[in-house]
């Protein structure tokens, strides 16, 4: 397992699959947990410890509402960690200010507003880093999205 992907609420199942489709079209193994930075705070440092023993080397944690589950974990680990902030209030805006305004030292990469899908691109490009096999997926990944964008929009509109 490369990546482990952390959310607060099963009721997040859905915003959070992005990220496990996109883990999957690069063939990249991962585990899903639902843990909360509040209700179970020792249960998430003991997953976190046994997902970082067996070879995790990136975390996408998604959170709504105070979302501190993403900067609880950064402060737990070494390991890069991407935010997802979740729409839970405010149209998501208090996750992201949350999770994009750690302090100094504890950074947390931080995606758009329910963007899960994104979170597992930089997993993937943190990944293509250190592995070859995921860095040439990654690059044909790109060329064929470019040329499917050239191939959809190469005529003139008209309105």
């Amino acid at each position: 397992m490369k990546v482990a992907i952390f959310f607060g609420s099963k009721s997040d199942t859905e915003k959070m699959k992005g990220a496990a489709n996109c883990l999957k079209e690069f063939g990249i193994e991962y585990e899903a947990y639902v843990l909360s930075a509040h209700r179970v705070p020792e249960k998430l440092e003991e997953v976190l410890a046994d997902v970082e023993k067996r070879g995790a080397e990136v975390i996408i944690a998604g959170a709504g509402l105070a979302a501190h589950l993403p900067g609880v974990i950064a402060s737990k680990t070494v390991l890069p960690v991407v935010g997802v902030p979740l729409n839970g209030a405010i149209g998501g805006l208090d996750a992201l200010y949350s999770i994009v305004q750690m302090p100094k030292s504890i950074p947390v990469a931080t995606v758009g507003i329910d963007n899960s899908y994104n979170a597992a691109m930089l997993a993937v490009q943190i990944l293509a880093l250190k592995y070859t096999e995921i860095k040439e997926k990654l690059v044909k990944f790109r060329k064929e999205m470019k040329e499917k964008f050239i191939k959809e929009n190469d005529e003139k509109v008209e309105f």
